[in-house]
């Protein structure tokens, strides 16, 4: 059974908190959909566009890399679109579904970290991210990633549903 979404009314000792914990609902959500997919399904796609499920998990460790340590705070990524091959999605065939999700947890610990130790006010620093406007503060950025989170799980939803049917 799917544990629930983090709600409206479950407890959170801060509005930081709130987005930590939908934030960490989702992407357990993800991880257990990918989880419950058989290794051929993970890196096989159901749908037009071509994506897999192992390379959304991929895209998701990148998606919160790019907003949160590129463009918060200012770091120096090697490699911001590391997710990206021909401009699709891609994971390398020698990167297991353990290596994937095991990055996106790492990411997950990163992420909490910037946002536990920020005020959601504070504003992104400038640099090649935000390039070509203001730099948005915290909480614009959580809310972007909140909805970044909600429309690919429900992406992710749709292909297991249509990959277990498959296999029953």
């Amino acid at each position: 059974m799917r544990e629930p979404v983090f709600g409206p009314s479950d407890p959170a000792a801060s509005r930081n908190d709130v987005f930590t914990l939908y934030l960490d609902s989702f992407r357990s959500r993800i991880i257990e959909g990918v989880e419950g997919l058989s290794e051929s399904e993970v890196r096989r796609s159901r749908l037009a566009s071509g994506w897999t499920p192992l390379e959304l998990v991929k895209h998701l460790t990148y998606v919160e890399l790019r907003w949160l340590e590129w463009g918060f705070e200012g770091q120096d990524v090697p490699d911001p679109w590391g997710d990206r091959r021909d401009d699709r999605w891609y994971v390398a065939a020698n990167e297991s579904r353990n290596d994937v999700i095991a990055a996106l947890n790492a990411q997950a610990v990163r992420s909490r970290s910037i946002i536990e130790s920020n005020e959601l006010s504070a504003v992104a620093q400038p640099g090649p991210r935000f390039k070509d406007g203001e730099p948005p503060t915290l909480e614009r950025i959580l809310l972007h990633l909140l909805q970044e989170y909600a429309h690919h799980l429900g992406h992710l939803d749709i292909v297991v549903e249509i990959a277990t049917a498959q296999d029953v």
